[in-house]
């Protein structure tokens, strides 16, 4: 499986770091429930970040850095999630997709390792539900200036209204398609907010891909969600995760 979740997130970075550590096709042991602040060293959870031989200590976020660090969501944040603040699998791509429609580009930025290039900062996350077999998330939180901020969502939401029939994206001479691109509605909080799904195609294997990107103030959350266990499976970005993330940039970003 890690395999084909390899190739699902071939140009998709963040979203690769979040699949890669998926062990199994099954949800928590059974023999227990979600531990109740996620924790890090349960790796037989489905889309779990780490592995199960891995330390605690090792996938879990960090406490301390800078106040974009903090404002990133860590271990021990939400009930049943593992949390993880690796860096990517060093097979992922790096750098920002070019998209072959000039119309789609902003798309296929938010598949890079930051939403766009006008961001100053980028924090990572890999997220895995403990109670959703498979589900694996991206969550990065990235600052900005913010007219940067308010003109990035702007152009998220004409290339989703432009984009609907779909485009191909190269990255490190990997191209793959991004087919489908539907606006979805989606309570998000924040100032702005743009949310969307899209099929994505890489080296034979699709994939059913949910986006949301959440602007407060001059910092932009991004959240990617797929099914590492099942990608025909249609994935949602948990609003829960979605509304814990957001409230804590409210509380450490001032």
């Amino acid at each position: 499986m890690k395999a084909r979740a390899v190739a699902v997130a071939s140009l998709a970075p963040l979203l690769l770091s979040a699949a890669v550590g998926c062990t199994s096709a099954g949800g928590p042991a059974a023999d227990k429930g979600p531990d109740p602040k996620g924790s890090a060293a349960t790796g037989g959870a489905s889309g779990a970040p780490g592995s199960a031989s891995a330390p605690a200590a090792a996938s879990a976020a960090p406490r301390t850095g800078t106040v974009l660090e903090k404002s990133a969501l860590e271990q021990g944040d939400l009930v049943g999630y593992q949390i993880s603040a690796q860096g990517k699998n060093p097979n992922a791509p790096v750098g920002q997709p070019q998209a072959d429609k000039k119309a789609c580009q902003p798309l296929a930025d938010v598949m890079g390792d930051k939403p766009d290039p006008a961001a100053r900062e980028t924090v990572n996350r890999g997220v895995g539900s403990q109670t959703q077999a498979g589900l694996a998330i991206s969550d990065s939180v990235s600052s900005y200036g913010e007219s940067d901020a308010k003109q990035l969502m702007a152009r998220l939401k004409a290339a989703v209204a432009a984009c609907g029939a779909g485009f191909n994206a190269t990255i490190q001479k990997q191209t793959g398609s991004y087919r489908e691109v539907k606006p979805v509605a989606y309570q998000a909080g924040g100032d702005d907010s743009v949310s969307w799904t899209v099929v994505a195609a890489a080296q034979g294997v699709s994939a059913h891909v949910h986006l949301v990107l959440v602007r407060q103030g001059s910092t932009i959350v991004r959240l990617m969600a797929l099914n590492v266990a099942d990608a025909q499976r249609k994935a949602e970005v948990p609003h829960d995760l979605t509304d814990k993330q957001v409230q804590k940039v409210k509380q450490t970003i001032r």
